[in-house]
């Protein structure tokens, strides 16, 4: 435990010990930006499932910041790590750097979603005034757990744009890489959003619809209560089939999506399955947020050209456009999303390496590599799929 005055910060090794809805508070403060990932319900089904703790090497050491009356005034979810293994923000070479040098890289500190490149806050603190001097409290907490326990640093990944310019501020070192967003112009169907496409473009995303969809496939919408235990079944047997042949083994299990599903933000899973007559063949796993659509997971057991972009890419922008919903992100990497819509879209990082040696080499690289970040970023965005001229979108 370490604080200031009578103000503490606490490690707590399950995210049960911590109450749904004192985190949430902190998570979740405005329902409008609600981000499903930081919930107390989602990062509670991922122990109580068993892919974190145990063996797994993320082993959850979740910061709790109290006041004199005890009250949680903020919390991060952390996990003490032996591994870099479903972080989908790459640190690799710098193991192997160090390790070469001599130095011992794990175990180390990630302030993160396991498994979920997805963007968001970080350091959990309730709305007020001393919100920001309790994310300093936070970040100060986790770099003295570092420095105490014989860790290689800090990393706190997928954060927030605010968060990373504020700790950049502090010291910590900065960031940055890119994911694929779509965002909703106010398209009122998908057909504007069609329209809003060049020529070449729109009929291309014509024709990959067409053929995803062209074996008599039909593509049901599944939320919330509406997602019984056979559903999950099914998905769970997409999920594992592609996610072997992607991954080797899949970060999840069977039990994690019932726990999910039943869970706080279970009303917020969007299952989306590809039928033929009865028979669900692929599916997709998405999670609504207050203004975002989330992509998860997809998987099939029938090969279908297109089917990938039209589960994952398609189907989620015409529920965005039929709900209303800001954007939609569809999770790391992948510039074949590019031509399906989806822009260059920056995301954040900070670390705090402990050994002097290995801080600033990894300052040095992180200097050229933010440079490459944004001019990839502005090369990118000139070969969207968008009309150009006084008709664009804008």
């Amino acid at each position: 435990m370490s604080g200031s005055g009578s103000v503490k910060v606490e490690v707590v090794s399950q995210i049960g010990a911590v109450p749904a809805e004192a985190w949430d508070v902190c998570a979740n403060p405005d329902p409008a930006s609600f981000n499903p990932f930081i919930a107390h319900g989602f990062l509670e089904a991922l122990e109580e499932a068993g892919t974190v703790g145990g063996r797994t090497g993320w082993t959850p050491r979740h910061l709790v910041l109290r006041d004199e009356t005890g009250v949680i005034r903020g919390c991060a979810p952390c996990y003490l790590k032996s591994h870099s293994q479903g972080e989908y923000m790459f640190d690799h070479a710098w193991a192997d750097a160090f390790e070469r040098a001599g130095g011992r890289y794990y175990p180390k500190l990630q302030i993160a979603v396991p498994f979920t490149p997805v963007p968001g806050r970080r350091l959990l603190t309730r709305p007020g005034p001393d919100g920001e001097a309790s994310e300093r409290m936070l970040a100060a907490a986790a770099a003295k757990l570092a420095e105490g326990n014989g860790l290689s640093g800090v990393h706190i990944t997928y954060l927030s744009e605010a968060e990373w310019s504020r700790l950049g501020g502090q010291g910590l070192l900065q960031r940055t890489n890119q994911q694929f967003h779509w965002h909703n112009a106010n398209y009122a169907t998908f057909d504007d959003f069609l329209a809003s496409l060049a020529s070449r473009k729109r009929k291309a995303t014509r024709k990959e619809r067409e053929q995803a969809l062209a074996d008599g496939l039909a593509v049901e919408w599944l939320r919330g209560r509406e997602i019984t235990e056979a559903h999950w079944d099914a998905f769970f047997a997409f999920y594992v089939e592609t996610g072997s042949r992607k991954w080797g083994r899949p970060y999840l299990n069977r039990k994690f999506f019932s726990l999910l599903g039943a869970s706080a933000v279970g009303e917020r899973c969007l299952v989306m399955l590809a039928k033929r007559g009865r028979r669900p063949i692929a599916g997709s796993l998405h999670l609504i947020g207050g203004d975002c659509l989330f992509g998860r997971y997809w998987g099939a057991v029938e090969h279908h050209p297109f089917l990938h972009f039209e589960m994952c890419y398609y189907q989620a922008i015409d529920y965005a456009i039929r709900h209303g919903i800001a954007r939609v992100e569809a999770g790391a990497q992948g510039e074949h999303k590019l031509a399906r819509g989806y822009l260059p879209t920056k995301t954040y990082s900070v670390h705090y390496i402990v050994d002097p040696a290995l801080r600033r080499a990894v300052a040095d690289f992180l200097v050229r590599e933010r440079e490459h970040v944004d001019a990839t970023c502005e090369e990118l965005a000139e070969y969207g799929p968008f009309r150009k001229g006084p008709a664009a979108q804008t």
